[in-house]
């Protein structure tokens, strides 16, 4: 766990697979340091059936148009729903919003989003609660929301300041988990996780108008088992079996985390006290539920209830009316009890003081208070100031109900006494974060794994099984030469010789500390690597993860696609093979019975919409970043014919292997369905770096304003056929105004190179 620098920024420091990253990088949009400007134009019309009495509960999106401005990039899309969002808010004065990319034009994404929570936090007086809390949750490698403070204009008036929150959905979890097709759950109250019977619809029940358990993904299906199957094992499983039954079906490590940031910040409202506000996201990669915290505003000392959440027993931390199984259950368990203190300490240790926090708290203080203090929406609720606002991280404020105690007081009577209610016992090494490549019969094997203790690591075993034989057991090591990172990282890896044949590689870990205890993980059983090998000519050659104006597929709307390439002289029929954006699910989508011919390009869409014909798989590519691949059959154990794990990508841009066929990725002007031509189309990857490039106006009629932090030598203007428009050299200079007059109205592509080599690539539309 990395400390908060007592800076604005806070940096990130996790292990993650190959296909799990539970603390993305913030990226454009979510990016600390500024604060964008979101301007909605909106009809006055919309605008005034939006506030109108009686339409608070509506959920109608108005059409409306969305330009983000955050300094280095400035992007107007067109056509966006808009609506209110929230619950009590909803009835506020400053009210919450959300922004839809894809309401009105299906599958578009928006630097790979779909939806935008734009919140008031008007219960709030520092609006900086919820904004702390998802970044002490990413800290300590919770799934949690990527957030930032913007301010709103409609119609180009200022607003007020929000905060701009990253929307749990099929996107959030790919990004985090590598995959999107499990059921996510959204929990709200009275989501207690108390069981009620074998049967799964007993879980759609509706006390409140809607489902307590609301299932966001795979609603055609509709199928509850898997969370019955959960809150079952939850619930019913004898203590001496809960840790072997239930980690099979739920990530404890991440949730003893979880609760542990819950109990510090005062988190009331989420499902230890007030069966409230997570989701749960089945991960089919690992078959284990992952917990997502959700709406974290009533923390940090906001209490509705006359509790003293500062000092409340951090063993007795649930409503004890009510059985909370969630809490209760694992803390009966010795071994997560006693995690749940180690983790607790090491937080309250390492970020959750004074020495770290505070520096941190008051710089998010200093950053808002001059657009809290023009926000004309700030005071209607309660009649908050900016006396209000800088009085709210010091001290209580008596003559609001709700909050008896300043951020910084709840901070430090908090960790005093979290400090003075500790029970620490010795724990078992925590296994965490295992990984493995997928070989085939002529490459190594490589797994590793973090492992932590609160005493020395002494030993570290894979033990493994080819095909059923006896069990191995040999050490792994920490040394920085066995594929594990650097040397005492508590990263422990394992190298073993390629497996000639065909085989079923089937193993566990097992960690020993100083004092003699002992983890395993999995708990109960083992983890399996099926190797195999194909020689099929195929490629994917080229993608495209974030596609909103390129090419449309037949039902006219873009998305996402793949190309697939063959290197052979003979037609390869493809209905034995399969696409996967999974490298642990090979058989993820079966290609259609087809063939492809000798130096044919076939492109398939990446939508989730197989209804819409044969080229559409059953999933989506993320522009976060994840893998994409080609998998041969179940006779040579899915054996991975061509993939490839990508980065964050840029809209319109592809990946694409230059030169053709063979040769790396690349950021590329995209050629769905021919030659990938390096001559014009080729881009650095510093595309993605965040350097400092500011394009105005974009779209823009004629003058093209260009600012850069860098001397721009070249800029080149390509179409979308990557035929190059426009270019301009030797402008050695860090501004230009280009004049655009001989290339005509369109989408174009604009390269800029600059000193050190750097390039960025930016989308700019000429409309005149």
């Amino acid at each position: 766990m990395k400390k908060l620098l007592p800076i604005f920024f806070i940096i990130f420091y996790s292990f993650n697979s190959s296909s799990q990253n539970l603390s993305p990088e913030p990226g454009e949009v979510f990016r600390d340091g500024v604060i964008p400007k979101i301007n909605i134009l909106i009809h006055q019309d919309s605008l005034n059936a939006l506030f109108a009495p009686g339409n608070e509960e509506s959920n109608y999106h108005y059409h409306a148009d969305f330009i983000f401005d955050n300094g280095n990039i400035i992007d107007t899309v067109e056509n966006i729903g808009f609506r209110l969002r929230g619950n009590t808010s909803r009835y506020s004065a400053k009210k919450s919003f959300k922004v839809s990319f894809n309401t009105y034009e299906p599958g578009r994404k928006w630097h790979g989003l779909e939806k935008l929570n734009i919140n008031g936090e008007h219960n709030d007086p520092t609006v900086s609660r919820s904004k702390i809390c998802w970044d002490l949750l990413r800290e300590i490698e919770v799934p949690a929301s990527r957030s930032n403070h913007v301010e709103l204009f409609f119609n180009g008036q200022y607003i007020g300041i929000f905060l701009n929150v990253e929307h749990i959905d099929e996107e959030f979890v790919q990004l985090r988990f590598g995959n999107n097709d499990g059921n996510l759950f959204k929990c709200l109250w009275p989501a207690d996780l108390n069981y009620k019977g074998d049967d799964p619809d007993l879980y759609k029940e509706t006390p409140s108008g809607r489902r307590t358990y609301d299932l966001k993904t795979n609603k055609a299906a509709d199928d509850y088992s898997d969370l019955a199957h959960f809150i079952d094992i939850l619930n019913n499983t004898p203590i001496n079996n809960l840790p072997c039954e239930l980690e099979k079906v739920f990530n404890v490590d991440t949730y003893l985390k979880a609760m542990t940031v819950d109990i510090l910040t005062g988190n009331w409202d989420g499902p230890i006290f007030n069966k409230n506000n997570f989701y749960l996201y089945h991960n089919i990669e690992t078959g284990q539920f992952e917990y997502i915290p959700y709406d974290l505003d009533n923390t940090l000392g906001i209490d509705w209830f006359g509790e003293n959440w500062n000092t409340r027993d951090i063993y007795e931390w649930d409503r004890q009316s009510e059985f909370r199984p969630i809490y209760e259950r694992l803390l009966e368990v010795p071994e997560y009890r006693n995690r749940f203190s180690y983790y607790m300490k090491r937080f309250l240790d390492e970020i959750y003081n004074l020495d770290y926090l505070f520096p941190y708290v008051e710089n998010i203080q200093s950053f808002i208070a001059a657009s809290v203090e023009s926000d004309f929406l700030y005071p209607l609720d309660y009649g908050f100031n900016i006396d209000v606002f800088n009085d709210a991280f010091e001290m209580a404020l008596p003559q609001y109900f709700h909050t008896p105690i300043g951020v910084k007081e709840f901070i430090e009577d908090r960790s005093i006494s979290a400090n003075q209610q500790l029970e620490l016992n010795d724990i078992s090494p925590v296994v965490t974060n295992i990984k493995n490549n997928l070989p085939n019969t002529l490459q190594d094997i490589s797994v590793t794994a973090k492992v932590e203790d609160d005493e020395n690591v002494s030993a570290v075993d894979l033990c493994y099984s080819i095909n059923g034989q006896a069990q191995i057991c040999e050490s792994m090591h920490d040394d920085g030469q066995h594929a594990d990172g650097a040397p005492n990282d508590g990263i422990y890896g394992f190298i073993l010789n390629a497996i000639a044949s065909t085989s079923t590689f089937e193993y566990f870990i097992r960690a020993s500390d100083n004092n003699g205890n002992i983890g395993l993980q999995p708990v109960c059983g083992f983890n399996e690597i099926l190797i195999g090998n194909s020689e099929v000519p195929l490629v994917i050659n080229e993608f495209m993860a974030s596609n909103d104006n390129t090419i449309a597929d037949n039902a006219g709307e873009f998305d996402d696609w793949i190309e697939i390439y063959s290197l052979s002289d003979v037609p390869i029929y493809l209905g034995n093979y399969f696409l996967s954006d999974n490298e642990n699910i090979p058989d993820k989508w079966p290609l259609p019975d087809i063939s492809i011919q000798p130096g044919e390009y076939l492109i398939f869409w990446a939508d989730k919409d197989e209804a819409q014909g044969d080229r559409h798989t059953n999933f989506k590519l993320s522009a976060g970043g994840e893998f994409v691949g080609i998998f041969s059959d179940a006779a040579n154990n899915f054996a991975m014919i061509d993939g490839h794990q990508f980065g964050q990508q840029v809209t319109d841009v592809s990946s694409a292997r230059i030169p053709n066929g063979t040769g790396p990725f690349q950021l590329n002007a995209p050629t769905p369905g021919t030659f990938n031509d390096p001559t014009i189309n080729s881009v650095s990857e510093n595309d993605l770096k965040n350097i400092n490039v500011n394009v105005s106006p974009n779209p823009f009629s004629e003058i093209l304003n260009i600012t850069t932090e860098f001397k721009m030598k070249r800029i080149e203007i390509f179409d979308m056929t990557g035929k190059l428009v426009f270019e301009k050299n030797k402008i050695n200079n860090t501004f230009i105004h280009l004049n655009t007059t001989t290339i005509t109205n369109g989408t174009y592509f604009m390269k800029i190179k600059m000193a050190d080599e750097m390039v960025v690539v930016r989308k700019i539309i000429l409309q005149r």
